[in-house]
């Protein structure tokens, strides 16, 4: 069976600091934390052994006798930082200049465009890939601080659309990737990088598929043939 290198995270981060120019990685997004001593803490280090001594696949499903929701959050803040990690590197070259539209493109040839709204932007808005991925972000982190969404006190219940909203943030994660392998595949490859942004992205969708996540296939239409290739290859390895 195929596993993970224990280190694989800290190996992304080493490498984008030594490939990016210091000056541009002052400008990712601090790394989103629980609070110390939370509800969360202990199953999110349950989360990060498990996907340090086995497949990805494996890494996603839900340990036994543990909270469906609590599992749920720790691993939509684990992979919301690794998705802000692999755009914190793309963002070099990814700018209202080269990508003046959030888009990605679908198997038919055809454009997909992604337009922004959230609480505070009532009305859906066209912007570049840089400000989309800056609003997304900040409406991630906005969910995961909120101790109405993602309570960390264990007196306090999840909210009861609790799977919608988490389903929400991973459609709109999915975006980032479908923008970065559509728009920026060529400087990755050129850059080296590929590997790590692919193991990030298995990781992402083994566990979008796990728990359904995103339930329109046609939303997974920008990348369904990558996504096919990279999940079929890893049973390859399994088998």
């Amino acid at each position: 069976m195929a596993t993970l290198p224990s280190n694989w995270m800290q190996s992304l981060q080493v490498g984008m600091q030594r490939m990016m120019d210091p000056e541009k990685t002052k400008t990712f997004r601090p790394k989103s934390k629980l609070k110390a001593g939370s509800r969360l803490e202990r199953i999110h280090t349950l989360a990060q052994r498990t996907l340090g001594t086995g497949s990805l696949r494996e890494a996603v499903t839900l340990p036994p006798g543990e909270s469906l929701n609590e599992w749920l959050a720790v691993k939509t803040l684990d992979l919301f930082n690794e998705t802000n990690l692999v755009y914190g590197f793309v963002s070099e070259f990814c700018t209202t200049s080269s990508c003046p539209i959030m888009c990605a493109a679908l198997p038919n040839g055809s454009i997909c465009h992604y337009a922004w709204a959230d609480e505070r932007i009532k009305q859906p808005v066209q912007l570049s890939a840089c400000d989309y991925v800056s609003h997304l972000f900040g409406w991630v982190q906005r969910q995961l601080d909120s101790e109405d969404i993602f309570p960390t006190e264990p007196s306090r219940p999840f909210p009861a659309d609790f799977r919608s909203i988490v389903s929400q943030i991973f459609r709109r994660l999915f975006r980032v990737y479908a923008h970065a392998y559509h728009n920026h595949y060529e400087r990755m490859v050129a850059l080296s990088f590929l590997p790590h942004i692919n193991t990030c992205f298995k990781h992402f969708m083994y566990f979008v598929l796990e728990f359904d996540l995103i339930p329109r296939k046609e939303e997974l239409a920008p990348l369904q043939q990558l996504v096919d290739k990279l999940l079929s290859a890893d049973e390859r390895k399994r088998s």
